[in-house]
């Protein structure tokens, strides 16, 4: 609801501030007094098109805020969500925009900087205009198929449309992942193949690569081992070191022999020195023996196949090379030859999953058709009985040669969506056989805002989309009877949501509830709108003021109080 409008230098209008409140308000005020002004002041604030014309003369730029207290559900704070804009939602929406003598405006919402587009966007969520100039909404088809299921009351058939539209969605979704999937897959199976073909002959292990590298270790420094033990057999000279010390045995055996010959006690010392020499090599040839034996069991211990370090380095060169040809590592190869494998078999078994779920997808557009089709009858019932509505409403708004109708037309699969399968249209025919179009290109100003006003008055109680709606001149051309009428149904509308009118009908602000005379004051350059909001016995003197002219009757002032009561 808009709660409050503030205004500076906007045209004739120094410096104003309104507070608005709930139910119908009535602005009058003789021609050219400015009432225009106020609706102007109202579009600056909530993005529309503004000029530099606006700008009072002399002042550098215009101003006008507007002020709105909202319900915790409204629209509005999801839309400032998705913007990024703060908001408090137990505080005002402050719409403000600013517009400089040289045509540059500037918007504001809750004091943070923001564009013209954002404001425009929150208006068409805060308000609808209906003039002999403009009528924002109706005329757009946009806003006919909320409507006619306002009007039907079509929300568990909304509901269902869009339940079942999400699923067939997210159905058809999960079948074009899988040909996707499968259309990848299938450019990739060559180069998969080839790749797995390749690992298949590597055969790769978990851990080889470690213990590749220990073994290669291993096997060099055994090789290098070897390498010495061969030196030592050498240094030994093997056979020649056991013959040559046998014969030194041998000799000094004989040098004994000879020596007892010679008459040699066994206590002589030349006899003991030649035994302990004997003795001596015969331990020299048995540790020479035993050496030789020890240097072959380790030269033994040590060997290995002539090629197994080749052979060692071979394979770790192999995998290490495959593992940069794939670009991972040597210990991810087996997952790899794995993941490939199971890529392939999916290759395989991809179509039966495809097949599944087309056949889900399939299932799921044919719930979703049935659920439009219901929610299709649910609106052509409704536009039925909305035509009817309105032929009872058009009468007594001196429409009585109007013909409404609604038009439902399928839209092509492609255009189907969460709000169902058709495109609704608002049509008239202002003549008896005349032929029906759109209500912009058949319907006058006039007669545009008291469509708006019929349609508005068959939707009271249901749509509770616009909570302000704004007239301005409905009762352009119309008079007495008519007049009535239509502050009848502005009342009526007043009871379920916010009601701004512009009117020079005595008949129609007599049925508003707050009442705002709009009148100017100065000369010259010093001409000054004035907003006066009136008392009961000022609202009474203004009606009969508009019912008598500038000479007000008693018997004007009776008519009024009739008006008034009425």
């Amino acid at each position: 609801m808009l709660i409050g409008l503030a205004i500076r230098d906007v045209v004739l209008i120094e410096a104003l501030d309104l507070s608005v409140g709930p139910g119908f308000t009535a602005l009058t005020g003789e021609t050219g007094a400015g009432k225009s002004i106020l609706l102007d002041a109202l579009g600056l604030a909530t993005g529309a098109r503004a000029d530099a014309g606006l700008v009072r003369r002399g002042a550098a730029s215009a101003q006008a805020t507007a002020l709105f207290a909202l319900p915790a559900d409204h629209a509005v704070w999801a839309y400032l969500d998705d913007k990024g804009l703060a908001y408090v939602r137990d505080e005002d929406l402050v719409l403000r925009r600013t517009l400089g003598a040289d045509g540059r405006s500037r918007a504001f919402v809750n004091d943070q900087a923001t564009s013209v587009a954002v404001l425009r966007d929150l208006s068409a969520l805060l308000l609808e205009v209906h003039g002999q100039h403009e009528t924002v909404g109706l005329l757009d088809a946009a806003t006919h198929r909320p409507l006619l299921d306002a009007f039907g009351r079509n929300a568990s058939e909304l509901a269902a449309v869009a339940q079942t539209w999400s699923a067939w969605r997210a159905a058809r979704a999960a079948a074009d992942d899988l040909k996707a999937r499968a259309g990848r897959a299938a450019a990739e199976t060559e180069e998969i193949t080839l790749r797995l073909a390749e690992l298949d002959r590597l055969d790769p292990r978990e851990g080889e690569e470690a213990a590749l590298a220990e073994e290669r270790g291993l096997l060099g420094a055994s090789e290098k081992a070897l390498g010495d033990i061969a030196s030592a057999r050498d240094a030994l000279d093997g056979d020649n070191l056991t013959h040559r010390l046998a014969q030194a045995q041998r000799a000094l055996e004989r040098a004994r022999d000879r020596a007892l010959q010679a008459g040699a006690g066994e206590d002589a010392r030349a006899l003991r020195l030649i035994n302990e020499a004997g003795a001596a090599a015969e331990r020299a040839l048995t540790e020479t023996i035993e050496t030789i034996a020890a240097v072959d069991a380790a030269a033994a211990a040590l060997d290995f196949e002539p090629d197994r370090l080749e052979k060692a380095e071979e394979r770790l060169f192999a995998l290490r090379a495959m593992a940069r040809k794939l670009g991972a590592a040597v210990e991810d190869l087996p997952g790899l030859r794995a993941r490939f494998a199971a890529e392939l078999q999916g290759v395989e078994d991809i179509e039966a999953a495809i097949a599944a779920a087309e056949r889900s997808a399939h299932a799921a557009r044919a719930t979703y058709i049935e659920a439009a089709a219901r929610l299709t009858a649910a609106r052509r019932a409704a536009g039925d009985r909305l035509s009817l509505a309105m032929s009872e409403e058009l009468g007594p708004l001196k429409l009585d040669k109007a013909q409404f109708r609604v038009t439902l037309e399928p839209f092509a699969e492609d255009r189907m969506g969460p709000a169902g399968a058709d495109k609704v249209a608002f049509e008239v025919s202002t003549n008896l056989g005349a032929p029906f179009g759109p209500l912009g290109q058949i319907a006058s100003g006039g007669e545009l805002a008291r469509f708006a006003l019929a349609l508005k008055a068959c939707l009271a109680g249901r749509d509770q989309s616009q909570p302000l709606m704004i007239f301005d001149e409905v009762d352009q051309g119309v008079g007495g009877a008519v007049a009535d009428a239509v502050g009848l149904r502005l009342r009526r509308l007043a009871s379920e949501a916010q009601v701004l009118v512009v009117t020079h009908s005595p008949q129609v602000a007599a049925r508003a509830t707050a009442h705002w005379r709009v009148s100017k004051s100065g000369e010259g350059a010093g001409v000054r709108t004035l907003v006066e909001q009136l008392s009961p016995a000022q609202q009474e003197e203004e009606i009969a003021r508009m019912l008598a002219g500038a000479a007000i009757t008693p018997e004007a002032r009776a008519a009024a109080r009739a008006l008034i009561a009425g």
